[in-house]
């Protein structure tokens, strides 16, 4: 029995040509079929936004659903990237889509710590400010210096040890994108929790009907004056978050700050390396555009 031709990208030995037609024809079909959108790494990054937003609505006055909520979207910040691993569903939007995310969900925190402690603002609003410009940079930085479709997370070690490392270790990275979120999730817990931060915590039955204006807990106002009913279920859930332990948040807060240091950081690498890049960049076209010039003018 003759063998069966084998096929060459997709051209037969025998110069089927028909055939071969017809193969690139399914596969086309095949491919047109496919909806990214609808990927699981992309609806795992759906279901992110989701509890992103929930733990916002929350976020006022339920610390204990808020941070539920964000550390479940967190975590699934590591699900979509082995979905997509073990089901080839890595796509651009996917990656997009998540970046976006998560500078979304920690500046959306950070916001709202500076609200919580108004003396240090300040420091949360460089630290919303470094994380966006330093990803935006690198990211715009890859596109356009990089090969193309090159990552974000392709870092040559030659350019950045540091961030090669930390992009290409997915344990560093996982590690320390976690412990980053959980320091400012304890910082978000102990302003309703800890005087030693919010010491209007001490002052909330003050008899005297004077307010602390110092940097205290999210909510400032007496329950009085945001509910009308003190016993509401809202004044009630007020008065349960001002009471939660700090021990636990104190604990976190220390175990994670190196951490979170280590990350800023980075951050700053990242925005020193990818502007250099950029300059490299920028050097190159004015000598190719002076060199050109010269040969014109010649």
């Amino acid at each position: 029995m003759a063998a069966r031709p084998k096929s060459n990208g997709h051209v037969l030995p025998n110069g089927n040509a028909k055939l071969n037609q017809v193969v690139e024809k399914i596969e086309e079909d095949i491919y047109q079929e496919e909806n990214i959108f609808l990927f699981l790494p992309n609806i795992i990054g759906y279901a992110r936004v989701v509890l992103a937003i929930a733990s916002l609505y929350y976020m006022p006055l339920h610390p204990r659903t808020c941070s539920g909520l964000y550390s479940v979207s967190c975590l699934l910040d590591a699900a979509d990237g082995i979905a997509a691993r073990r089901y080839n569903q890595s796509t651009t939007f996917g990656a997009v889509l998540d970046m976006v995310t998560d500078r979304c969900t920690t500046s959306c925190l950070l916001v709202f710590l500076a609200s919580a402690f108004p003396r240090w603002s300040i420091i949360f609003q460089g630290l919303i400010s470094l994380d966006l410009a330093s990803h935006y940079i690198h990211m715009y930085a890859t596109l356009t210096m990089g090969s193309s479709g090159q990552s974000h997370k392709k870092v040559d070690s030659s350019r950045s040890w540091i961030l090669h490392l930390y992009y290409t270790n997915r344990t560093v990275l996982f590690l320390f994108c976690l412990l980053n979120e959980t320091f400012f999730i304890a910082l978000y817990l102990l302003s309703f929790s800890s005087p030693l931060l919010s010491p209007s915590l001490l002052a909330i039955n003050d008899p005297s009907g004077f307010q602390s204006t110092q940097p205290g807990s999210p909510a400032h106002p007496k329950p009085s004056t945001l509910f009308a009913n003190p016993w509401s279920a809202g004044a009630l859930e007020m008065a349960r978050a001002n009471k939660m332990d700090s021990t636990v948040p104190w604990i976190i807060a220390g175990v994670s700050a190196p951490v979170m240091a280590g990350k800023q950081v980075i951050n700053v690498i990242q925005l020193i390396k990818a502007s250099k890049w950029l300059g490299e960049g920028d050097v190159a076209a004015r000598k190719k555009a002076f060199i050109a010039a010269g040969k014109k003018r010649a």
